[in-house]
């Protein structure tokens, strides 16, 4: 029986495999008493746990690409240098066989946004890269999928909008559990848009939540055909299974339903750079009133091709996304949202203390709130350009708060966060 089991799944760690073995020895015990009706449920149960394990390992075969080279991060996380062409992207029918494309015209306007530092990842830290023509991709264990709720819903985020929602913003988003502090810009054309974006590690009280920080290129309405570019960092045990802050995209067309994911775990993104890992820790990360660090993001429809793409830190191409994956943003976006998001799962039956931002409200300011700065958009003319009718909002103002403010330096900006559950947010 043990034998099997190994052969079965040689990746499956041993104390999965112990669990079967002790599984398939009990039938065998309590049908010597005559419980024969257990031994077929145990042997259902077995099955059902075996088939699973085969669905992972299909899966986990799928998103992990053969590697010339693993870097070992010192978070723990391994580093798969995969042949760029090779990368989960060029799974999909309209990409097999194809390459990256070239980088393209960068929006005019474009200063970077100075990052101090630009070793902006911890797997980077013990001076590994990969080589030419690879590109970083973060493993995926078999841990990672168990955690999620079904192995069809891995990497997937849960919807984050009503179903019949008219509105442009969830005003109340109690109902699903998902609470926002942003600001947006809606009424125009949009084809990208930038911010830089203050990075701490906010508390996060459960595996099943999760607090972020990022910037959403929208289109379509808030019903099922919601198309959505996203980029950003967050803290999600559910996904990565710890609580560090990590650089992240996503995108969808169907509103969460069916299509889209994180980073790189099913075909979309295409990766075009071996410096920068999706789904990587973020390092160094801001403290309270001492120094903080922010990362610049760039999101951009290149005018010549119509593929959306991104970039990190001052001009480091990440990759971008294929016009063919949307409908709505094919064209352009309607609106564009800067700002925090957490689950709060009413853990024991109140709300969460799990923190957006630094875990302050926004009206404590810099050094203690959480910001996003010099925030501006793409206009039809690939240009960048401040906001113009750009408002804020917050779902739970006693939770978590949202104040914007401009000067000179920073343009367009604002603070935001909270501490969730407190007196004046039971």
């Amino acid at each position: 029986m043990a034998s099997s089991c190994f052969k079965i799944s040689p990746i499956i760690p041993t104390f999965v495999c112990l669990l079967f073995v002790i599984s398939s020895v009990c039938p065998v015990l309590s049908s010597k008493s005559g419980h024969h009706h257990h031994h077929s449920n145990h042997t259902h149960h077995r099955s059902k746990g075996f088939k699973k394990l085969k669905i992972i390992r299909a899966h986990l075969k799928k998103i992990n690409k053969p590697s010339v080279k693993t870097i070992q991060s010192p978070d723990g996380d391994l580093i798969d240098c995969v042949v760029s062409r090779q990368q989960p992207a060029f799974d999909h029918p309209q990409l097999k066989g194809q390459k990256p494309m070239d980088p393209p015209e960068r929006p005019k306007g474009n200063k970077p946004i100075s990052t101090t530092l630009e070793n902006l990842q911890l797997w980077t830290m013990s001076n590994e890269s990969c080589p030419e023509g690879t590109i970083p991709i973060r493993r995926t264990s078999d841990k990672d999928v168990l955690r999620a709720s079904s192995v069809r819903r891995f990497g997937r985020k849960p919807q984050r909008f009503g179903r019949n929602l008219r509105r442009p913003i969830r005003r109340d988003s109690s109902s699903n559990g998902h609470e926002h502090a942003v600001g947006y810009v809606t009424g125009n054309q949009y084809y990208g848009a930038k911010a830089g974006i203050n990075v701490w590690a906010p508390r996060v009280t459960n595996q099943y939540e999760f607090s972020l920080s990022q910037m959403w290129v929208i289109s379509g309405s808030f019903g099922e055909d919601l198309n959505t570019i996203e980029a950003g960092w967050q803290v999600s045990p559910e996904l990565y299974g710890d609580y560090r802050p990590r650089f992240f995209t996503y995108w969808t067309t169907d509103a969460y339903q069916s299509t889209g994911c994180y980073n790189l775990l099913c075909s979309g993104f295409v990766q075009t750079n071996s410096r920068i890992a999706v789904g990587a820790a973020i390092s160094p990360i801001s403290s309270y009133n001492r120094r903080q660090f922010d990362i610049s993001l760039l999101i951009w429809k290149d005018p010549k091709h119509g593929h959306w793409w991104l970039e990190f830190g001052s001009g480091i191409l990440v990759g971008y996304w294929p016009s063919f994956l949307f409908t709505h943003l094919r064209s352009h976006a309607s609106m564009v949202q800067f700002g925090g998001e957490i689950v709060n799962t009413r853990p024991s039956g109140v709300h969460t203390t799990t923190q957006m931002g630094s875990g302050h409200f926004a009206g404590d300011g810099f050094r203690k709130a959480s910001y996003f700065r010099n925030l501006q958009v793409v206009d039809w003319g690939n240009n960048l350009i401040p906001l113009s009718n750009f408002r804020v909002l917050a779902d739970h103002p006693n939770c978590y708060s949202i104040q914007r403010w401009a000067n000179r330096v920073w343009g367009n900006y604002f603070y935001y966060g909270g501490p969730g559950r407190n007196a004046r947010c039971p």
